[in-house]
């Protein structure tokens, strides 16, 4: 889905540059250009970066534990 109509940047691309290291929005404005023009994305695109990094989070932690059993 597209979450930056002005640059067409989508959830995935988020996401990816999540996995990638970014870890705010000032971040993906500058890597993506996400929100950068009008900013009607941002809440979205803050949404998906929120989610990402609960999700990553939440699996660093799985493997954590893992490893420590």
């Amino acid at each position: 889905m597209y979450v930056c109509i002005c640059n067409a940047v989508t959830e995935r691309e988020i996401r990816a540059a999540v996995e990638q290291g970014a870890t705010s929005m000032r971040q993906l404005k500058r890597d993506l250009g996400v929100a950068a023009s009008c900013g009607k994305c941002a809440r979205c695109a803050h949404a998906v970066l929120r989610d990402e990094l609960s999700d990553s989070a939440s699996v660093c932690g799985a493997v954590a534990f893992a490893q420590s059993a």
